[in-house]
């Protein structure tokens, strides 16, 4: 009996990840709203925290629990504004991450949805 492949392995594992993660943070590092939301001066550190993250989320490494705990993330970003246009702004730089991988259409509409859901569910206020 053989095991399907986890959806971290079906779409490249670490390297599609990683690519992921780079084009979203290309968006971030120009992005005035996002780029405060970041205090360390270099990128690197968020960009390794989330493909961690998403990578054991689809069934990769369990590194980021290893490492940080539980995600927790609605926690995490408490300290941060998040209403809806941090959350819109999020979500393109996504969009654009996640169509430079050329996914097949199922890996694709699985992976949009859970970060939809997942920005969704970050707004902390409505505030501006």
């Amino acid at each position: 009996m053989t095991q399907e492949p986890s959806f971290f392995e079906a779409v490249g594992g670490h390297d599609t990840f990683v690519r992921l993660v780079d084009v979203f943070y290309d968006g971030v590092a120009g992005d005035p709203v996002l780029r405060p939301m970041y205090p360390e001066e270099d990128l690197g550190p968020a960009k390794e925290r989330l493909t961690m993250f998403l990578e054991q989320y689809w069934g990769g490494p369990g590194t980021y629990s290893a490492q940080r705990g539980h995600p927790r993330l609605r926690m995490r970003h408490v300290p941060f504004k998040v209403n809806p246009d941090a959350r819109d702004r999020w979500l393109a730089h996504m969009r654009t991450a996640v169509d430079s991988l050329d996914l097949a259409p199922i890996h694709e509409s699985q992976l949009w949805d859970y970060l939809e859901r997942a920005a969704f569910s970050m707004i902390n206020t409505f505030e501006d």
